[in-house]
């Protein structure tokens, strides 16, 4: 993942930083995230951590996509205080689509990175 400028995101793309700080918020999470299907419809997901089962919220968002019927991804991106993109959650996407963007913002909203699944 590269530096991004914040200009350089689309006005579709901050919609996924809204849905995924949104989607965070509702319910404290860790992490939230959002991805964008081929069609333009859009699906958030959260880090959920029970006893039996745990699963980050860019691979329950691409999980969404995938269950409502999406074959492709135009862009993803997660909020999180980590500095990086877990390549399992990077590889979530791949399984979709290769060379989307994307985008790992922080809690308030910066972007701070880019990369390409």
């Amino acid at each position: 993942m590269s530096e991004l400028a914040a200009e350089t995101v689309s006005a579709e793309d901050r919609k996924l930083l809204t849905m995924a700080r949104s989607a965070r918020a509702r319910i404290g999470a860790i992490e939230g995230a959002a991805v964008r299907d081929g069609d333009g419809r859009t699906y958030t997901g959260v880090s959920v951590n029970l006893p039996s089962f745990s699963v980050s919220a860019l691979r329950l968002a691409v999980a969404s996509a995938v269950a409502a019927g999406a074959s492709t991804l135009e862009a993803a991106l997660v909020v999180t205080e980590a500095s990086v993109v877990d390549a399992s959650d990077l590889a979530a996407v791949s399984d979709v689509t290769t060379g989307i963007p994307v985008y790992l913002a922080t809690p308030d909203g910066t972007i701070a990175a880019t990369g390409t699944a």
